[in-house]
């Protein structure tokens, strides 16, 4: 095992001169973005290192890894948690979280990066800086926030996107689901600061997936075992033939597969339901420029689509398409199924979403400059949250709005039809064991609606990328380019 030590000075390390020639203050810069925990491990870091924000602990690690004599493994899945005291126990995972990162040998210098680059890192340090005085100076709960104006009142530009919403139904945690064992309930009630960060951090990072570099090709031949899923067999899971035993089958097949691959629990969100931002944290995320915010929920949009495609992988029938109709279905269709999933993080007591660890108001995306995508979202979210679905007749849902047939590009129809009947006869299957046959035309009726919603992001992707080419060719996740930012795709899902 190999512990830190002093490293020698880096002649990767990323204080040299500026692209204009001027010198950079290397004192200053180091001292600002130490402000910023080490994206490794999350000691206190002590500048860029190979292109990454790290400790001197992790930058050595890293130099040393670079031997063409040193080959790391791993003993156990791949998938060890790395933090400041585990650290050291595996070389492999953490190489992997540093190459995963974007450390690299020819990674560029601090002095040398372009003038937006530097504006995005010093914004990253000003945005610790503020959560430290926020932190510091908290001594109250969060206020809550103000009501959500109802979809019924007056509302530009969303209104032909969704209709007037019904009565809101409190958020509730499935009955059916296995739930925590009796000694855990007291710990839900009392859930403080520190769990919910926990909770919060671990569902969009508790899986080794790298959303800086995953494109929907390299995710889809992945093994699920090597992102922290359980292993499972494709061809063991896919019913030839729709008997009631098999679509039993299915049905459970379907849902399992929905449990392990969302990244919250429903018991894990009712215990955050009061974790709301103070005005002062949504006046820092008001205060965020348009193409930051775009930036960052990108990032937050490409985590959850990633999710998706494991739960894709994992429907019965889906790995038996070629891949192009796999890919095609992923490009047409995960955003539909995020948006549906969304509505399981949905609180209509206060008409928030829980978004970077909290509840939040659609004011606190503000500065995205798409207050007509925000509203009808909330608006989506708070009518589905009406029907009150259980998270099994979630699960066969989501499935059913990702398998559709009369997407774009598909080569083989015929067999992407066979694989949605299967799940329309599942979803059939389970509103009519818990006697809500009725709700079946209710689910369809969203369909359209959940079309309209992507095609708005699409069109309002599209405004942002003329405004602001240069992020999202440089910042964005390749596989949120890959899904909705080509001219190819925009202009397919825009008109189907």
């Amino acid at each position: 095992m190999e512990n830190d030590e002093p490293s020698s000075p880096d002649p990767n390390h990323d204080n040299t001169q500026s692209k204009s020639g001027n010198p950079v203050n290397k004192k200053s810069h180091l001292t600002q973005i130490e402000v910023i925990p080490c994206k490794i491990c999350g000691d206190k870091s002590s500048g860029v290192h190979y292109g990454v924000i790290t400790c001197e602990g992790c930058k050595g690690f890293f130099r040393r890894s670079q031997s063409s004599s040193v080959q790391y493994s791993c003993s156990r899945q791949s998938n060890c948690p790395i933090d400041r005291a585990s650290r050291n126990r595996c070389q492999s995972c953490r190489l992997k979280k540093c190459v995963a990162q974007g450390m690299s040998r020819d990674a560029v210098k601090f002095g040398r990066m372009s003038k937006r680059q530097r504006d995005s890192l010093f914004a990253e340090v000003e945005r610790h800086r503020q959560q430290q005085r926020l932190q510091a100076n908290s001594v109250q709960e969060p206020q809550s926030l103000p009501a959500y104006r109802s979809g019924k009142e007056p509302r530009e530009q969303s209104s032909h996107l969704t209709p007037s919403l019904p009565q809101a139904y409190p958020y509730s945690v499935e009955p059916e689901l296995p739930g925590c064992p009796p000694e855990v309930h007291p710990y839900l009630e009392r859930i403080g600061e520190a769990q919910a960060q926990s909770l919060a951090y671990r569902g969009s990072h508790r899986r080794g997936i790298d959303s800086t570099r995953s494109t929907p090709e390299a995710i889809l031949n992945m093994n699920g075992s090597e992102m922290g899923f359980r292993p499972f067999d494709p061809e063991s899971s896919f019913f030839p033939y729709p008997t009631s035993l098999h679509i039993e089958e299915l049905s459970v097949s379907i849902v399992r597969s929905h449990r392990e691959t969302t990244q919250y629990r429903p018991e894990e969100l009712q215990a955050l339901r009061w974790k709301v931002f103070s005005r002062e944290e949504i006046h820092a995320y008001q205060s965020k420029s348009v193409d930051e915010m775009w930036q960052h929920c990108a990032v937050r949009l490409t985590d959850a689509v990633q999710f998706v495609v494991e739960f894709a992988k994992r429907i019965p029938g889906f790995r038996q398409l070629c891949q192009n109709d796999q890919i095609a279905l992923l490009k047409s269709g995960s955003m539909e199924v995020v948006l549906v999933r969304m509505s399981r993080m949905f609180n209509t007591e206060n008409n928030t979403v829980f978004f970077d660890g909290k509840f939040a108001g659609t004011e606190l995306f503000k500065s995205l400059a798409c207050s007509d995508l925000i509203a009808a979202v909330f608006d989506f979210a708070h009518n589905l949250c009406a029907l009150r679905l259980t998270e099994q007749q979630m699960a066969v849902f989501t499935a059913l709005v990702l398998i559709n047939a009369d997407r774009p590009c598909l080569e083989d129809r015929e067999r992407v039809q066979k694989v949605r009947r299967d799940v329309e006869l599942a979803l059939s299957h389970i509103l009519h064991r818990d006697n809500q046959e009725s709700l079946l035309h209710k689910l369809y009726q969203r369909v359209p609606l959940l079309k309209s919603l992507c095609a708005l992001h699409i069109e309002k992707l599209r405004w942002f990328r003329q405004l602001y080419p240069l992020t999202v060719h440089s910042l964005f996740p390749p596989l949120y380019k890959e899904l909705f930012g080509s001219d190819t795709d925009i202009q397919t899902l825009t008109t189907h």
